[in-house]
């Protein structure tokens, strides 16, 4: 029974790799044809620094996906992270990082503990401490559309501005994005915190027969997912130059989106820590190019725009992903 579970999951998961990076490679090479500037250094930059958020909250939400789970208080923590990080950032760059990173690992700390201990289901948590969350960066916001950073802080407007080496071509939030990124892929396939996390998605009354800590590995991934996403909130401040309790709304959608489309299941158990990263920047492409046919004035579309075309995108992936699934599963023997 576990073979013919596993096999057409594997299928599927390879199928939507592959055709996710295709579909990333084809929208490159359309771009660089269609537009003046699309390759461009400037554009290149631009396009890593507003982006590794959403790679960053990808990674966080690729793990716990894994496990079954779903995390939708990844937004919220984002701008809680960002106004922890603004608040703190007179006191220095690495105190509003460790501040913007440990708060967001309390929110996850916090969702891991209601849903191993008390047993509530991830979805209910999660939106409980979306709105949680949320209310906490406006309180110590005072109410306010934005917490101002200290603008003597040179190091932590560099963590959201700066470039490594002078170049574009390597902006420090795209770098932190890549390196969170070759760790958080070191741990999913060669530690057994990964592999626990892989099978607990598979089956968690099968792990727990074969005697693995199910609460401990479901409690670290959501710890992970809280800390990579308040990491997302001191470079969203470090990028406006205040912090944004505002900000963040329908981020946990985009993620969601980059990791189904790069293969990892909703149902857990299988998963790639560099899919989820080209699914992010598959859906981060999309936007890019839109803004291009913008300045053509071929086509004009708003911001909010952005929220619907999120919500159409996740569901055809769903819906594709579960027709993939089902026949996949009747082929079985």
């Amino acid at each position: 029974m576990l073979s013919t579970v596993r096999t057409p999951s594997r299928l599927l998961a390879r199928v939507s790799q592959f055709g996710v990076l295709a579909a990333l490679i084809l929208l490159i090479v359309f771009g660089a044809l269609r537009y003046t500037g699309f390759l461009s250094e400037y554009n290149f930059s631009t396009f890593l620094r507003y982006n590794s958020m959403f790679g960053l909250i990808s990674l966080g939400m690729c793990f716990v996906i894994v496990t079954g789970g779903i995390d939708l208080s990844v937004g919220s923590v984002v701008a809680l992270g960002s106004v922890v990080a603004a608040l703190l950032s007179p006191h220095g760059a690495l105190l509003a990082l460790l501040g913007a990173v440990a708060s967001g690992a309390l929110v996850g700390l916090l969702n891991g503990l209601i849903i191993t201990r008390l047993n509530i289901q991830p979805f209910i948590t999660t939106l409980a401490t979306l709105l949680g969350a949320r209310g906490m960066a406006l309180l110590l916001a005072n109410n306010q559309g934005g917490v101002g950073v200290d603008a003597n802080n040179t190091v932590f407007a560099w963590l959201g501005q700066g470039n490594l080496f002078g170049t574009q071509w390597l902006p420090v939030p795209g770098v932190l994005m890549v390196l969170a990124f070759i760790v958080g892929g070191v741990v999913l396939r060669s530690t057994s915190f990964g592999r626990h996390a892989l099978a607990i998605g598979g089956g968690e009354d099968a792990s727990k027969l074969m005697g693995l800590n199910v609460a401990r590995v479901k409690l670290g991934v959501y710890v992970l997912s809280g800390a990579l996403a308040g990491l997302a909130g001191l470079i969203l401040a470090a990028q406006l130059g205040a912090g944004q309790p505002t900000e963040g709304l329908g981020w946990e959608l985009s993620a969601i989106a980059s990791v189904v489309v790069g293969g990892t299941l909703l149902t857990g158990g299988t998963g790639s820590v560099w899919s989820s990263l080209v699914g992010a920047m598959l859906l981060g492409l999309i936007f890019n190019i839109l803004n291009f046919e913008n300045g053509k004035g071929i086509i004009s579309l708003s911001p909010y725009w952005q929220s619907v075309i999120r919500g159409a995108f996740l569901l055809l992936v769903v819906v594709l992903q579960s027709r993939l699934s089902s026949r996949a599963a009747g082929e079985q023997p």
